[in-house]
């Protein structure tokens, strides 16, 4: 049996056209990685196709399956619960569709695993702006949000909203994961600024994001928006809320 500290997830819902490559890309690293795919009732089969490479890989690709499109948010806190009840030591998130390039998931194990931090986020931000193939409007929104949550809650990371991430397994023991309310991109906002809040350690590494070539992104406004005004309510309660702390 390959055995593995690290697992990681990837939410998909209409990914037929990268399913595949991905998981296959993870699985060609020399560090050993297991893939939990939450899988959002795809029309497209997509989960199909992951059923299919179960068979190949049957020790190291798991899936879960949901009955439909319920949100980022929830699809990773399924994700993390059934991790850590897995006794991962490590837990990545990241996008089915190569705006995340695999081969950083070793940088971000490293951070981790032998920096001695508690969480590694793969950041846009942290030297510069490291966007490939996005309109300038789409860069300026969500560099320009970032320094908007910075300013409001005074979190020490430049790329907020960033969903290429490692923690460690205490990371996501300690957060009440059922308090985190947000479902959509201020769900990233809210797990940063929770273990930020918990005491825990955090390092930007730096990454290239690419925006997806194939299948279509799942961002709009409504989401955006989310987290945008979600980051006002997180200010409040960290102002008011007692948070768990590190151990």
């Amino acid at each position: 049996m390959q055995k593995s500290d690290s697992i990681v997830i990837i939410p998909t819902y209409n990914e037929k056209e990268n399913i595949e490559n991905i998981i296959r890309a993870v699985f060609g690293l020399e560090k050993i990685f297991h893939i939990l795919i939450i899988e959002d009732g795809s029309p497209d089969g997509t989960a199909t196709i992951v059923k299919g490479l179960q068979k190949e890989f049957p020790e190291r690709l798991f899936m879960i399956e949901r009955t439909g499109k319920l949100g980022l948010g929830t699809a990773y806190i399924c994700g993390f619960k059934w991790a850590v009840e897995h006794k991962y030591d490590y837990i990545f998130e990241m996008d089915a569709d190569f705006s995340h390039n695999p081969n950083d998931l070793p940088r971000l194990y490293n951070a981790c695993a032998n920096e001695g931090y508690d969480v590694a986020i793969g950041s846009r931000y942290v030297s510069g702006v490291n966007v490939v193939n996005w309109p300038m409007g789409r860069v300026l929104m969500s560099y320009y949000a970032s320094k908007y949550v910075q300013f409001v809650t005074g979190i020490k990371v430049k790329d907020t909203t960033a969903g290429f991430k490692c923690y460690r397994r205490e990371v996501l023991e300690t957060i009440e994961l059922d308090k985190i309310r947000f479902k959509g991109y201020a769900f990233q906002i809210e797990m940063k600024f929770t273990a930020y809040k918990c005491g825990f350690k955090i390092k930007e590494v730096p990454v290239i994001f690419v925006n997806r070539e194939l299948g279509t992104s799942k961002m709009n406004s409504s989401i955006f928006g989310e987290a945008v005004f979600g980051v006002i309510r997180l200010r409040w309660d960290g102002w008011f809320r007692k948070y768990p702390k590190k151990a």
